[in-house]
């Protein structure tokens, strides 16, 4: 998809695949498995990755062997072997490696700050070229910096619109709304038309972070302060939540599944079903939506009194060890990885935008990516999450669990945002 001379060839493959991208990227990859490139050398370079695709048609693992058999062909000194697994066992493989003394040389998964803060990696400057390193899109290179030294690279991005059902509007005589009254009203008039998620609502397990984020985000605040601690209970916070459950969880406008009992790929699925007037969503959703005959439109997150001025925008992550050396190689062969052609080709496969200015720029201006423009325009503005924080793998947990209680009937939003705060605030405080 994407790549211009393959204009209807690429859509029609983007159109019929699955819903594919995993991890903090939002969506749950099915596959999982190993394998290695083939070559050698005088040096080889472990990489272990994680598997984007749903089957093995379109398994990371294809992607990785194409791109190291051309980067070998070229160096012949180096042999890099990739093993790629599912998002399910990925971070535990690197984890494991890691406390076995046997890390590899680099790794491509969700989360880097752990192995940052114990000493484990390699400083971006220690391995990119100038060129490289001050490519990458400037929110994302800030996120992968902790006390403002970079050691997160990031491999693989994307960002959230609200995606409404033209259908369904259309019916009601609507129009896509621009704030959180608009998001109210036309939740009212979807329900009194029998829609049966006017807007849904995923606060269950599998990603309240991210809803939680939007939300946030879209109320003016977000997880933390200015200066990175914990601020889950703001007045602005409190105040967001307060309106969700009294604006809309309420009076009903968020389905017949409670929302913290909702999980995104069950709202996804209820989307692409004709059930869904408005959620939130991000790439993959377009092309699942489109293969089962759904229209709709996609316009950036309300905020209180209009346009929201941030959105949620998510990455991960490449890591370079120290463990083993090879600091040259290292850098020689992410240059490459990062080189615009690689990138590109990555993000097309995947419905997932570039880290870097030049690719993004590229994929701008190229009309076989129209459809992911409007995700793109949203990066420079986007905040993701704080996956500088060690703490923040337990604190993204502990959303997940409780957030859904904040908007129950019984639930007291400012109540549950407090015990979320004292538990986080204790987390950094620990790490």
């Amino acid at each position: 998809m994407g790549r211009t001379g393959l204009g209807t060839a690429v859509v029609q493959r983007r159109v019929t695949s699955l819903i594919a991208v995993a991890s903090a990227l939002g969506v749950t990859a099915a596959l999982g498995g190993c394998g290695s490139s083939a070559g050698s050398g005088n040096v080889t370079l472990k990489l272990v990755a994680a598997d984007y695709g749903d089957s093995k048609a379109n398994s990371s693992q294809k992607y990785w062997d194409k791109l190291t058999q051309a980067y070998e062909a070229k160096h012949p000194g180096v042999d890099v072997q990739v093993s790629v697994y599912s998002w399910n066992d990925v971070d535990a493989k690197v984890k494991a490696m890691v406390d076995a003394g046997d890390p590899p040389d680099l790794a491509q998964i969700g989360a880097y700050a752990d192995y940052a803060d114990a000493g484990e990696l390699y400083r971006a400057g220690d391995v990119l070229s100038i060129d490289t390193q001050a490519d990458f899109v400037s929110q994302l290179s800030a996120a992968g910096e902790i006390n403002r030294t970079q050691y997160g690279m990031p491999f693989a991005s994307s960002t959230r619109l609200l995606f409404y059902n033209k259908t369904l509007f259309a019916d009601a005589g609507l129009t896509p709304p621009e704030s959180w009254s608009d998001l109210a009203s036309d939740a009212a008039a979807l329900k009194a038309k029998g829609v049966k998620y006017p807007y849904a609502l995923p606060l269950g397990p599998e990603e309240a972070q991210a809803e939680t984020l939007m939300w946030l985000l879209s109320g003016g605040d977000g997880y933390t302060d200015t200066v990175g601690s914990y601020s889950l209970d703001s007045p602005q916070n409190v105040d967001t939540f307060t309106w969700l459950k009294e604006e809309l969880v309420d009076k009903g406008l968020t389905g017949p599944v409670a929302p913290a009992k909702l999980n995104r790929a069950d709202a996804f699925a209820a989307f692409t079903r004709g059930e869904v007037g408005m959620l939130n969503g991000h790439p993959t959703l377009m092309k699942a939506a489109a293969a089962k005959g759904v229209k709709f439109g996609m316009v950036p997150m309300p905020g209180a009194k209009g346009r929201s001025k941030a959105t949620m925008g998510v990455a991960d992550w490449m890591m370079a060890f120290k463990k083993n050396g090879h600091k040259e190689q290292i850098g020689d062969f992410l240059d490459y990885v990062y080189s615009d052609e690689n990138v590109l080709e990555f993000s097309h496969e995947y419905d997932l935008l570039p880290v870097t200015t030049s690719a993004s720029e590229a994929m701008a201006l190229d009309k076989d990516d129209a459809d992911l423009v409007d995700f793109l325009g949203e990066l420079p503005n986007a905040e993701l999450y704080p996956v500088g924080q060690t703490s923040w793998a337990a604190v993204s947990a502990d959303i997940k669990q409780r957030i859904g209680e904040a908007v129950s009937p019984e639930g007291k939003p400012a109540a549950v945002l407090g015990q979320l705060q004292r538990a986080a605030a204790a987390a950094q405080n620990a790490g």
